[in-house]
């Protein structure tokens, strides 16, 4: 049973984060939290979600701050680094942010940008950090004969890379993509080496949480990895509920949240089994490869004074204790708050 409106209202704070780099359009980031009997739970749909995908995340909320959650396996959660689809002169600075790490998703496909100039991008970054591994986010943002090129080049380059994520926005070409990769003998393929890893392989996010079935990428055989959020799916529980039915390897992302909602990411991480072979802590589907849960780190300010920021390669997992002198710094100017609160309302009315 849902609290009631009220008692969400009576500990709601809204606050803007500041962004170190331009990420996702944005420089900034609005979220709004809440606190219940578990601890504080963060509600951040972006601002151009509709009320009825805005009531999934605050669903997801509402489930971390009141209700009953999923024993942890673990302390803490490899994470990688991110990094915005920012110039080859700022790569280095932006990453220095993550300190050690061995993984680093680079956004592509970024609007006003072209192929070469993600290209220059990985190029930069193979430079200066020549042991990480590689992974590529395009959002949707690629044609599939545009990710075709992309990854032939990263083949023909020697990049270790783990998978393209979203590189296109429909399930259809998703699967479009996953077949000519593989009849172009460079897609991924049952021959898994000791890291879980070869070919090609194709990540599906938005695929997985913008869709009615999240179900449907994995029947139509269009991905070869789940990236699976949190708040976006409804909560720990159905991601979890999602990660068994698919049985495909899962990586856990954040949605460019507070540590609030990364604390929410990192539980649901540390709530799975490892990918591999079923028995003893592992399972068909279950966590693979370095999650995406260090993006505190592209935050200026914070909602806690021990933000939840990669250390060595790892974040913790713990509730965050939230500092009201940060909520004060941070909070949003008075006529944001009557917008979150506006669509608090009609959000709420949209849970089940």
């Amino acid at each position: 049973m849902n609290p009631a409106l009220t008692d969400l209202l009576s500990t709601a704070r809204v606050v803007s984060l500041p962004l170190r780099s331009r990420f996702r359009g944005v420089v900034d980031r609005e979220v709004m939290l809440f606190e219940g009997p578990n601890g504080w739970a963060e509600w951040s749909p972006f601002l151009e979600y509709p009320d009825e995908e805005a009531a999934v995340w605050l669903a997801a909320a509402i489930e971390f701050a009141y209700g009953k959650l999923p024993e942890v396996r673990r302390e803490a959660i490899p994470v990688n680094a991110t990094l915005p689809a920012v110039a080859p002169d700022q790569i280095e600075k932006v990453l220095s942010r993550f300190g050690s790490f061995g993984t680093v998703k680079i956004k592509v496909a970024e609007k006003g940008q072209d192929l070469n100039d993600d290209l220059q991008r990985v190029w930069a970054v193979r430079a200066a950090y020549p042991d990480a591994r590689i992974r590529l986010d395009a959002n949707g943002g690629y044609s599939v004969e545009q990710a075709i090129a992309l990854a032939g080049a990263m083949l023909e380059n020697g990049v270790p890379l783990d998978y393209l994520e979203q590189p296109v926005a429909s399930i259809a070409e998703m699967a479009e993509l996953r077949l000519r990769l593989t009849k172009a003998g460079i897609g991924a393929n049952d021959k898994i080496d000791s890291a879980g890893r070869t070919g090609v392989k194709i990540a599906a996010d938005e695929s997985v949480r913008k869709v009615s079935d999240p179900m449907a990428v994995v029947q139509a055989e269009a991905a070869d990895v789940l990236v699976l959020k949190a708040a976006p799916l409804g909560g720990i529980t159905r991601a979890l509920d999602i990660a068994a039915e698919a049985g495909l390897p899962v990586v856990i992302s954040s949605a460019l949240e507070s540590s609030v909602g990364l604390s929410m990411g990192a539980h649901l991480a540390a709530a799975l089994t490892l990918h591999g072979t079923a028995g003893a802590g592992t399972s068909p589907g279950g966590l693979a490869f370095d999650c995406g849960l260090g993006t505190g780190a592209l935050l200026a300010g914070d909602v806690t004074r021990e933000p939840l920021t990669p250390i060595d390669g790892f974040i913790e997992v713990r509730r965050v204790a939230v500092d009201e002198q940060k909520l004060d710094v941070f909070e949003a100017e008075d006529h944001r708050i009557d917008w979150w609160i506006d669509r608090l309302d009609r959000a709420y009315k949209h849970l089940n």
